[in-house]
């Protein structure tokens, strides 16, 4: 009996090295996956900003938004993003003016800034895009983000694609992104941001 349940136990430790590492090989592949065809609109995934000013990493992601707006991807820009406490303004409120001051016009700038994980931005967006009847979407963040937000917008019902700012991502980076999609997967991603400290 205690040999059978060794062996249980062993097996089911096995099948869970076998999935993360084939989230980890999915997640890997994803991050360089960029699909640059039309769609209705960009949707930017917010990052840290100082002050009203987009930290590298939301300016990288808001040029490539830019990027893609100019060679006529999509006609307009969706920014998301809430702020931490203590700040006075919010990422999409930072990509907005960063947008603004590169010359797009801010009737092509759709702020959604009531989310505060990636999950609740990409849920408020949905409901922004479902309203307006946009229905293609091109989510731009890094590269390493790719799979999550794939798997992410088909859980809410969308079929989006991707354009990343960055391809890959740091070993770190990667392994934390597979943790985070193997979950999400298992228990959902909504139950995810449910269930978070």
């Amino acid at each position: 009996m205690i040999r059978w349940g060794i062996r249980v136990a062993l097996g089911a430790v096995l099948l869970l090295v076998a999935y993360l590492v084939v989230t980890f090989v999915q997640v890997e592949l994803a991050a360089s996956r960029d699909d640059r065809s039309p769609s209705d609109a960009l949707v930017v995934l917010g990052a840290a900003q100082y002050d009203g000013r987009p930290s590298p990493a939301l300016r990288g992601r808001l040029d490539h938004a830019y990027d893609l707006y100019r060679s006529g991807v999509a006609p307009r820009i969706v920014l998301t993003g809430a702020n931490q406490p203590g700040d006075r303004f919010t990422e999409a409120y930072a990509g907005f003016t960063y947008l603004r001051g590169r010359g797009v016009p801010e009737s092509d700038l759709v702020i959604v800034d009531d989310g505060d994980s990636t999950w609740a931005s990409l849920a408020a967006a949905e409901r922004i895009l479902s309203s307006r009847g946009w229905d293609r979407v091109t989510l731009v963040s890094d590269g390493y983000h790719n799979a999550r937000l794939e798997a992410m917008s088909a859980e809410l019902g969308r079929d989006a694609v991707v354009s990343p700012s960055t391809s890959g991502g740091s070993l770190g980076e990667v392994a934390r992104e597979t943790g985070l999609v193997a979950l999400g997967r298992v228990i959902g991603f909504d139950r995810m941001l449910r269930y978070r400290p």
